[in-house]
């Protein structure tokens, strides 16, 4: 491959990152390339970008973004892909629904808003992270409730409140 090439690859991939704030790297290593179409079918469907890259041309594009990916180049070893994707969790749903009739991608690590998560065993947690757009329904939620509280006590009371006058009417 030559300079050039190497370079607009990296210019890709670092654009990428820009865009996207969580990155999902993966193993691959063993798939055919009919699991990996059948992968990036899934990904096209769930809205998640899907890439196998060159570990030393996604470190390059790490350092040529605007984060801080450091902690991930220790995961850049052996067949590796990228997902990107602007909600956290769907990245790590995907890859659980997908090993649910293969043995991999494994995840090696995810670098979500900031954080990084390093490990497979980290999968379970990421799959439990909420959505922005979740998060937002949840408070809205919990913003609304004592308003609804207020407003079945205020109904409910001035049908006793009727009630009582009534009785005490009829004495």
């Amino acid at each position: 491959m030559k300079t050039e090439e190497k370079s607009q690859i990296i210019d890709s991939i670092a654009k990428d990152l820009a865009e996207y704030s969580n990155v999902y790297v993966t193993d691959i290593a063993g798939f055919t390339v009919e699991t990996v179409n059948q992968l990036r079918k899934l990904c096209f469907r769930r809205d998640v970008k899907f890439k196998v890259v060159k570990n030393t041309l996604l470190k390059r594009a790490m350092d040529a973004a605007e984060g801080d990916y450091s902690e991930l180049y220790p995961t850049l070893k052996g067949a590796t892909s990228i997902m990107l994707c602007n909600t956290g969790n769907v990245p790590a749903k995907l890859i659980k629904e997908f090993r649910a009739k293969n043995k991999k991608p494994l995840l090696k690590a995810a670098h979500i808003e900031m954080t990084t998560y390093i490990g497979d065993d980290q999968l379970e947690a990421l799959c439990n992270i909420k959505s922005k757009n979740e998060l937002i329904g949840d408070l809205i939620g919990l913003l609304q409730s004592p308003a609804k509280n207020v407003v079945s006590a205020l109904q409910s009371g001035g049908g006793k409140l009727a009630g009582i006058v009534k009785t005490l009417s009829e004495r």
